[in-house]
Order: C-alpha cells, then sequence, then structure tokens
C-alpha cells in the first residue's frame, strides 16, 4: 500500500476492517445455501483450488512477485494448515448442524481468544480500553445473537466442531503476525496458504465423496464462485493488511462480522432480526470506535 500518512493510514485500516467484516461474514450463508446441493469438503477443495491458483498468477505471473523461500514454504504450510484446512473444513462442516446466524456469531469469539492467548502467552499487557472495547464488543454480541439463539436449531456437535475451527483460526492469526515474512506480498502468501491448506483436505474430500450427493448447479457453482473470489480472495487480502498492522487490534473487525451476518441471513434467508440486534449493533460499533480512536 505504500508509506501512508498517519491520518490517511487510519481511514485506510477503517475501510479495509469494515469491508473485510461484510465480505467475512457473508461465508456462512453462502456455504449454508452451497450445502443444499453439495458436501462441504466438496465446497472447500473447489474453492480453494480456484482461489489459490487464481492469487498465484496474479501474485507471481501479472505481478512478478518473488517465489517463497526456506522456512517461509514450512511457515506457509503451518499458517495453511490452521486457517485453510481446520478453520474451514471443520467450519463448512459445522455449518450442517447450525444456522448461518450461529456461523457468523462464532467467528466473535476470536477476539476474545486471540486477546487472551496473547496476554497469557506472549506476555502483551490488555490495557484499559481494550478491555473495555472487549466487553462492550462481547455484549453487542450476545444481545443480537439472542434472539437467533431462541430461534435456531444447532446440534451439540456442531457447536462443538465450531469452537474447535475458532481456535485454530485464533491461534492461526498469532501464528501469522509473529512470523517474518521478509517482504513476501500478501498475494503470494495468501494464495499459498489456500492452497495448501486445500492440498492438505484432499485425502478427507476422497475417503468422504459421494457422488449422488453433489449437484453442480447454480446452487453449488454460485456458492463456490462467491466464497473463493468476494471471501477468499478479496477478504483475506484485506485481512492480512489488517494483522500487519497489529493482530489484537485487528481481531475486533471479527465482532462485526455477526452483526453484518445477521443481516445478510435476514435478507437472504429470512433469519429473524429486531431490536436487539440494532441495539447489538450499537454496542458493537461503539466498541470499535473506541479501540480504534485509541490506536496508538
Amino acid at each position: 500500500m505504500g508509506i501512508l500518512a498517519p491520518d490517511m493510514k487510519k481511514v485506510w485500516l477503517f475501510i479495509a476492517g469494515l469491508v473485510f467484516a461484510v465480505l467475512w461474514s457473508s461465508a456462512s450463508t453462502a456455504t449454508k445455501l452451497g450445502l443444499v446441493a453439495a458436501q462441504p469438503l466438496v465446497i472447500c477443495i473447489t474453492r480453494f483450488f480456484l482461489a489459490g491458483v487464481l492469487m498465484l498468477v496474479i501474485a507471481h505471473v501479472i505481478l512478478r512477485s518473488r517465489l517463497p523461500q526456506g522456512k517461509e514454504w514450512r511457515q506457509l504450510a503451518i499458517y495453511g494448515l490452521l486457517n485453510i484446512s481446520v478453520y474451514l473444513g471443520l467450519y463448512v462442516v459445522a455449518m450442517q448442524h447450525v444456522s448461518p446466524g450461529l456461523g457468523s456469531l462464532a467467528v466473535a469469539t476470536n477476539p476474545v481468544f486471540i486477546n487472551l492467548i496473547s496476554a497469557l502467552f506472549f506476555r502483551q499487557p490488555l490495557k484499559g480500553f481494550v478491555v473495555l472495547s472487549l466487553l462492550l464488543c462481547s455484549l453487542g454480541v450476545v444481545l443480537a445473537a439472542w434472539p437467533l439463539l431462541q430461534n435456531s436449531s444447532a446440534t451439540p456437535g456442531g457447536l462443538l466442531i465450531l469452537l474447535v475451527s475458532m481456535l485454530a483460526y485464533s491461534g492461526g492469526v498469532l501464528y501469522f503476525s509473529r512470523c517474518s515474512w521478509n517482504n513476501l506480498s500478501i498475494m503470494a502468501i495468501n494464495g499459498w496458504q489456500t492452497l495448501l491448506g486445500g492440498i492438505f483436505l484432499l485425502p478427507f474430500a476422497a475417503v468422504t465423496y459421494d457422488a449422488s450427493r453433489n449437484a453442480w448447479d447454480w446452487r453449488t457453482i454460485g456458492a463456490v464462485l462467491w466464497l473463493a473470489i468476494p471471501v477468499s480472495i478479496v477478504a483475506v487480502q484485506l485481512w492480512l493488511y489488517l494483522l500487519k498492522d497489529n493482530a489484537a487490534r485487528a481481531s475486533f473487525w471479527l465482532f462485526l462480522c455477526p452483526v453484518s451476518g445477521f443481516l445478510i441471513a435476514n435478507a437472504v434467508m429470512k433469519e429473524p432480526i429486531g431490536l436487539y440486534t440494532v441495539a447489538g449493533m450499537a454496542l458493537v460499533i461503539g466498541g470499535l470506535y473506541l479501540v480504534q480512536v485509541k490506536r496508538s
């Protein structure tokens, strides 16, 4: 992005975070629609290979970015395993057993995990305004989700799979932020971790594949294209940019995902929305505003 003046950088980070949250939260509804016509790992594999190849062509053929070197391959493999294979692989399986709104809600647990892990294992202090922001955003998410929790069905197994996937995602965030990438382009990092994550899932997809459960109609193709391009490419590019600035602070944008996710699920799948969601949105925005204003 080049060198930006401090104020302009704050504006860009805010816009990047907002667009990321909207696109990322759309994944749960797109996944739910795709699962009507295809198996979860079929959607995953197709999405990851399409997105990975597109990004690598852009990075290495069009933009002439360098290839990863030495230990960067190991870092990419570990990050792809956590962020793609475990997190998104389990997430799409869990979406068979929970609603799109609850899928978006689960994303909001990551800022808590990320900040707590940072404080406990990396001795990163939790400042007062960070704690206040966490409380405001957490309360906002609970308020927004309340009607959904009362009216949506979810199995205990689905919720457990969802929790494990979120822990993997939080671990991946912290791993990425603590690796030295030696100016390897964000597009190259995203492309390789996505492709490697898809490769790691291939054996599981092959074992569970059932041709009778996969119809390549507009639902499957539409879900794969949306998940591959706006989500895996655009949203993740923005997310990696936010992480490079500050992983803990970037994680607060995940609190906005349930709010935008509820709105998308309501528009597309008619999930309930009301005053609780509006009140929750106000608290989440307040918490996000506080942590952005106080950023050093």
